[in-house]
């Protein structure tokens, strides 16, 4: 059994028909990476995954580990191993980065105190997000992510908006997120996405999907379909 299918899914947005008949699976520690050109429904995929509330599911189906989670809440669908960083996630005011990192570690399977890690130690007293640079949002979506250690993970271009300084560290802790380290062994799922597949050098991927017009137009190799995009494009007018 998958750990997760994706069966005939149609999404609407804003008023409009983002994903028109999606239909993908993925297996337990496979990890999966998603190109497609802007606008063609990747951000739309992983949040209706994680239920969020500005997508709304017109038909088909969303299983994960046997479940159907198609109209499953969000804080459902975390306990069940799903976690998601967004590619640009709201500034939480009120919240502070640390209180938020030890409500996930107490709902998820992760623990506290790797702030050091990610560089964020200086983070927690401050509100989530809340005058982050791009690289420290990033880190802070790793930080929470690591507290939770879900099953399946889900990243929305986790090298963008990343100067070079930052993404050795965060190709660094996206890797032990999904693979884990030398002493602690993990064989997480995940589905990346991502434009310049600067992220599969510290990952890898099992496979690729394109996503072009909210329909999934191919499946297969990461490596020869990245290469084929830098070479020829998406064959796509509006890009």
């Amino acid at each position: 059994m998958s750990l997760l299918e994706i069966k005939d899914l149609h999404v609407e947005a804003g008023g409009r028909e983002i994903l028109k008949g999606v239909t993908l699976s993925l297996e337990e520690g496979e990890t999966c990476v998603l190109f497609g050109p802007n606008g063609s429904g990747k951000s739309t995929l992983l949040s209706t995954i994680m239920g969020y509330g500005q997508t709304s599911v017109t038909s088909g189906k969303i299983i994960f580990k046997g479940t159907d989670i198609t109209n499953m809440s969000v804080d459902r669908r975390a306990k069940l191993g799903i976690g998601m960083m967004m590619q640009r996630p709201p500034n939480v005011i009120g919240v502070k980065l640390g209180e938020l990192v030890k409500v996930t570690a107490a709902n998820g399977k992760g623990t506290t105190g790797h702030e050091k890690e990610f560089k964020m130690q200086d983070f927690m007293e401050r509100d989530v997000n809340v005058g982050f640079s791009g690289g420290e949002i990033k880190r802070s979506e790793l930080l929470q992510l690591s507290a939770q250690s879900p099953d399946f993970v889900m990243l929305d271009e986790p090298e963008s908006g990343v100067d070079i300084e930052n993404i050795g560290l965060i190709g660094k802790k996206v890797h032990e997120l999904i693979r884990g380290t030398d002493d602690g062994r993990k064989n997480v799922s995940a589905f990346v996405i991502t434009h310049t597949g600067q992220i599969m050098d510290y990952i890898g991927a099992d496979k690729a999907f394109v996503l072009i017009h909210g329909r999934i137009a191919r499946e297969g190799d990461p490596a020869a379909i990245l290469d084929d995009i830098k070479q020829n494009g998406y064959g796509v007018d509006d890009e």
